[in-house]
């Protein structure tokens, strides 16, 4: 991480805080490395059970720092992948979404552009009714480019899409939920989001690593394969010492002690 980005862990839970606030977080060349920086730490942190994802000060993030970013756009753009299927640009919300870990976005204030799109990467999206959501991107005279089409997709529905890209529309957390920008309004996003990150930190971690992957393959795969991933993935869950503790501890009604 750098001084754009700031990360804690503990009892399994990843804080991540985008840290410019003075910029409502905007995204410049240092936060994109920083943000992408942490994607690559946390991938194979097996004591990170759940990431929550969270902007300091005013907002989550106001999208693109336009004084910082040459052209309107990002200044990175290039069409060659560095991170897998993504460029560098992408990686910054998509690579969230490729995490074993579950992620909770937890949205106050402005998510705008490529801050909307970060949230997008997010499994769970927890937001203020009065959070100011944005497509930005054609404000400026471009499109979406930080995966938000394919983070999108089967969230938000394709028409309702269509008219938040093509007029840059502005819509409030309530309008968001409703339109699936967001998955539900809290009071407090951050402090909701942690109390649901400490739920998932205690269930079975690696059932949990396997539901993620399946929630992956169901987004683009056929029936079959679907139905073959999830023989595969509960095959290797039963029986385990980690499947017995879980079942152990329902029925002795502790918290379970799992051996990762």
């Amino acid at each position: 991480m750098d001084d754009r980005v700031r990360m804690t862990v503990d009892g399994g839970i990843a804080d991540v805080r985008l840290a410019r606030p003075a910029q409502i977080n905007a995204i410049d060349p240092a936060m994109f490395a920083g943000l992408a920086a942490a994607i690559a730490a946390l991938q194979d942190r097996r004591d990170v059970r759940c990431i929550v994802l969270s902007g300091e000060g005013r907002g989550f993030c106001a999208g693109l720092d336009m004084v910082a970013m040459a052209g309107g756009g990002s200044g990175l753009l290039t069409e060659t992948p560095t991170h897998g299927v993504a460029n560098l640009v992408q990686q910054v919300a998509w690579g969230w979404r490729t995490l074993s870990q579950p992620v909770i976005a937890a949205v106050h204030g402005v998510a705008f552009g490529g801050g909307l799109q970060i949230v997008a990467g997010a499994d769970i999206r927890l937001a203020s009714a009065d959070a100011r959501l944005s497509i930005r991107e054609m404000h400026w005279g471009i499109v979406p480019d930080m995966a938000g089409y394919a983070l999108w997709r089967g969230t938000v529905r394709d028409d309702v899409l269509r008219e938040l890209v093509y007029t840059a529309r502005e819509v409030d957390g309530v309008e968001g939920a409703a339109l699936g920008l967001v998955t539900r309004v809290v009071d407090d996003p951050r402090a909701a989001a942690l109390a649901l990150a400490q739920q998932i930190a205690g269930r079975h971690p690696a059932a949990v690593r396997a539901a993620k992957r399946l929630f992956a393959v169901a987004a683009d795969g056929d029936a079959a394969t679907i139905l073959t991933a999830e023989r595969a993935e509960q095959a290797a869950l039963l029986g385990t010492a980690d499947q017995r503790e879980q079942v152990m501890a329902n029925m002795e009604k502790r918290p379970a002690v799992f051996g990762d």
